[in-house]
Order: structure tokens, then C-alpha cells, then sequence
């Protein structure tokens, strides 16, 4: 049975919502395995990286995002943006085959993050990066922070899409 992956892009809070939806969707009879970006320890991709060759933990990483019904993306909100592990996670993926947009192109994705600067922009420059490399954004997306929890039906609801979609 394909698991939901969940990317984590870093501890605390974020893996804690991460650990929330996992718990969930097991609830609802869905496989899910959550990623920690942070722990991959990737290097910092840059060109003169890529000439040591790509790191086996992207191809595997890639792998694991090419087998699964589909992604949920937690990140927090960095300066109004993504943090740079994610972006550095998804550079190398980027990289690890002859199509860049590989291991995302149709990948039906949620985007999640629990910010103590709001939340939204991280969201939004989640939802531009992840479209511009082929996933399939679903609309709903979870925002939470440290006065507003988790709504259980956004989550069973992005949840179950994933697998609707993700498997049809």
C-alpha cells in the first residue's frame, strides 16, 4: 500500500503537526511516513556540489516522492518565505534524474505549516514553488500557530483528497 509522504522541513512545532496528521490518518485507515528534511543533512546544492555527484539520500528521497499516493509540505514561515532546508531538499531532487520536475510532475500535494509569524506567506511561496515544479496543490491548505490549533476536519478532508486523488 503507497504512503502519504510528509515532508517536514523542521522539528518542533512543525513535526509536531507533521506527527498530528500522521496520527489522523492512520485514524482513517492511511499509510503515511513523515520525512524530516532537517535530519537528511543534505549538503547545500550549489554546482560545484553537484560535481562530487548527488547525494544518495536525494535519490532516495526522490524515490520515496515518485512511490507515494501523494505529499503533504510542512514548512514554517522564514523571513516571509520557505526555510532553506526545503528548498535545498527539493534543488537536489531537482537534480537527481534527466527531468528535473520528475519526482513531483502530478504529485497531488497539501501545504502546511505552523508559523509564529503568521503562516501565510510561507503557504503562498510554498503553493508558487511547488506548482511551477509540476505538483497539484490542492486549494485547502492548513495554517496553524500558537493561538490557533489544528482543525481536525481540514486535515481528515486534505487527507482522504490525497488518497482520492492519489489513487484514481
Amino acid at each position: 500500500m503507497k504512503n502519504i509522504v510528509i515532508l517536514c522541513a523542521s522539528v518542533g512545532n512543525n513535526l509536531a503537526l507533521a506527527n498530528k496528521l500522521s496520527t489522523i490518518a492512520t485514524k482513517l485507515k492511511i499509510n503515511t511516513e513523515i520525512i524530516n528534511l532537517v535530519e537528511l543533512n543534505l549538503p547545500l546544492y550549489h554546482t560545484e556540489e553537484e560535481k562530487k555527484g548527488v547525494p544518495s539520500v536525494a535519490q532516495e528521497l526522490k524515490e520515496k516522492i515518485k512511490s507515494s499516493l501523494g505529499l503533504i509540505v510542512i514548512a514554517p514561515e522564514y523571513n516571509g518565505l520557505i526555510p532553506p532546508v526545503l528548498n535545498n531538499a527539493i534543488a537536489w531532487v531537482s537534480r537527481t534524474g534527466d527531468d528535473w520536475r520528475e519526482a513531483f510532475n502530478g504529485r497531488v500535494t497539501a501545504i502546511a505549516t505552523h508559523s509564529g509569524g503568521g503562516g501565510a506567506h510561507a503557504l503562498m511561496a510554498m503553493r508558487q514553488q511547488l506548482s511551477y515544479i509540476g505538483a497539484v496543490v490542492l486549494g485547502r491548505q492548513l495554517l496553524t500557530n500558537y493561538s490557533k490549533e489544528l482543525n481536525d476536519e481540514s486535515a481528515i478532508f486534505i487527507l482522504n483528497e490525497i488518497k482520492r486523488l492519489g489513487e484514481s
